[in-house]
């Protein structure tokens, strides 16, 4: 199983806060598989409302929202998923209560861009707990990291043996969050 972004490394004593909408693709046709679209309305927007503020709301819930019976209800969210405007669902969990103190966004530069190179590089960065989110980005940064530590020494050992060592890494600036100011934003819907 491909390993989801967004997520924070676990350790023992799991502290969970709520279980959330793990990603979504906002738009009205959304031509996920080969020729096929989906067409929202009210009630699909409505849905995708409910579960990003709360994945586990359950179907009855959502039926008695939508004011429409619980079979339609459970059809519409799995046209949504298989349309893949729902992707999953996932628990938020509580960083600081975890441990990880500390939150850098990283800035990663390449030598050269041979997608050889690139495609090794973001093989081995899905499989680095530490790294919450990775994007490939424009402009003089190539790669833009989300890494967490539990404490400023343990990110410094981070740096030099996991990110220094990666294929095609030249240069690594870091900048330190001072606080979160909006955090595991939700996407405006319709």
């Amino acid at each position: 199983m491909e390993r989801m972004h967004g997520s924070l490394p676990l350790v023992s004593g799991n502290v969970l806060s709520k279980i959330t909408l793990f990603s979504l693709k906002q738009v009205i046709f959304f031509p996920f598989q080969a020729n096929r679209k989906l067409a929202m309305d009210k009630r699909d927007i409505s849905i995708l409302r409910a579960l990003q503020d709360d994945g586990r709301t359950t179907n009855t819930a959502l039926s008695k929202q939508l004011n429409i019976a619980e079979a339609p209800t459970w059809r519409r969210v799995k046209a949504l998923e298989d349309a893949g405007l729902i992707t999953g669902y996932r628990a938020v969990l509580n960083q600081h209560a975890l441990g990880y103190e500390v939150t850098a966004f990283v800035r990663i530069r390449f030598s050269s861009h041979d997608p050889k190179l690139q495609a090794a590089f973001e093989a081995q960065v899905l499989q680095i707990s530490e790294v919450v989110w990775c994007h490939n980005v424009s402009g003089n940064t190539d790669f833009l990291l989300c890494v967490v530590a539990r404490n400023l020494q343990e990110y410094g050992q981070f740096v030099s043996a996991r990110l220094r060592v990666l294929p095609g890494v030249t240069s690594i600036e870091s900048s330190f969050s001072l606080k979160a100011v909006k955090d595991g934003g939700k996407l405006p819907i319709g």
